[in-house]
């Protein structure tokens, strides 16, 4: 049961990380370009760009959203002593 409440709480901030990356996206991408990072509908933007962005945007998505997920599952625990996951890599 307790599992069951994690769910949406885990979906509501996986929402917010997604929010807390774009700028940090547009940061790293200034390093490379003045303009925003393009997306693959651009017509003319170059590959090189597109699949750049796309790395980045990718990378730090997920980096973001393993610390924000980690942190709420660690939070979760410490408030309901059960861990809302697998318990190790090979407990499927």
């Amino acid at each position: 049961m307790k599992k069951l409440l994690f769910i949406p709480v885990s979906v509501s901030v996986g929402v917010l990380a997604g929010m807390l990356g774009k700028p940090v996206v547009n940061q790293v991408w200034g390093w490379i370009d003045d303009q925003d990072p393009p997306e693959p509908s651009h017509r003319f933007a170059p590959w090189w760009k597109v699949l750049t962005a796309a790395a980045i945007q990718g990378a730090i998505f997920r980096v973001i959203r393993a610390l924000v997920d980690r942190s709420l599952r660690r939070g979760f625990m410490s408030v309901t002593g059960s861990w809302p996951g697998d318990t190790s890599p090979d407990a499927k």
